[in-house]
């Protein structure tokens, strides 16, 4: 049984990664336990809780997960530039680290495969070019889901568990790049516990 910790920004990363996860431990056979850590209240609030909580799990070695993922919002500022933050508060932590780092955010995400949204809602949206505008993902997801004639009582992120079980993920690894390096991370972990 293999141990993964999530620790996650909002909502939004808690159910897409869960989801995600799980998909593809069922795809590689590998039976795991998820837990969770999160810190609402902004990236700079995440990243101090981050640091208390990687010094945490290394005050117990025992408990210590196989894999730690990581996520917040690129807002903007990219995935290089936001890993490169994260790194600093997750270097004293032994183990191994991924990140899922949407740029700009995770909404954008759900939105980028028409076939899924059909497939769960019965209408495909169009998927959202890139633009840094806050808020803008949030609108986008949520009339994406009122044109399907649903009015969703939470914004549309109470699909996210039906969206990434349809999205087509060798897709979307190929086409969008925040999404691909968090799905090559993980393909390559679940390969090599498969191989173990």
């Amino acid at each position: 049984m293999r141990k993964i910790n999530l620790f996650v920004e909002d909502r939004g990363h808690e159910v897409f990664l869960q989801a995600l996860v799980q998909r593809l431990a069922s795809q590689y056979g590998i039976p795991i336990i998820i837990r969770l850590g999160s810190a609402r209240g902004g990236y700079g609030k995440m990243v101090n809780k981050l640091k208390e909580y990687v010094s945490d799990l290394q005050g117990d070695p025992e408990d210590l997960p196989d894999l730690l993922i990581v996520a917040t919002d690129g807002n903007c500022k990219g995935y290089s530039e936001r890993k490169q933050e994260i790194d600093g508060a997750v270097k004293s932590f032994g183990g191994r680290v991924i990140y899922a780092i949407p740029d700009p955010h995770i909404e954008r995400w759900l939105l980028l495969d028409s076939a899924a949204f059909k497939k769960v809602l019965g209408k495909g949206c169009d998927a959202p070019t890139q633009k840094c505008k806050r808020d803008l993902y949030k609108r986008l997801l949520l009339e994406a889901v009122r044109n399907t004639g649903v009015n969703p009582p939470l914004g549309g992120i109470e699909y996210t568990e039906d969206l990434v079980h349809a999205m087509n993920l060798e897709y979307l690894e190929r086409t969008e790049d925040s999404l691909g390096k968090l799905l090559k991370a993980l393909r390559e972990i679940f390969k090599k516990w498969a191989r173990s």
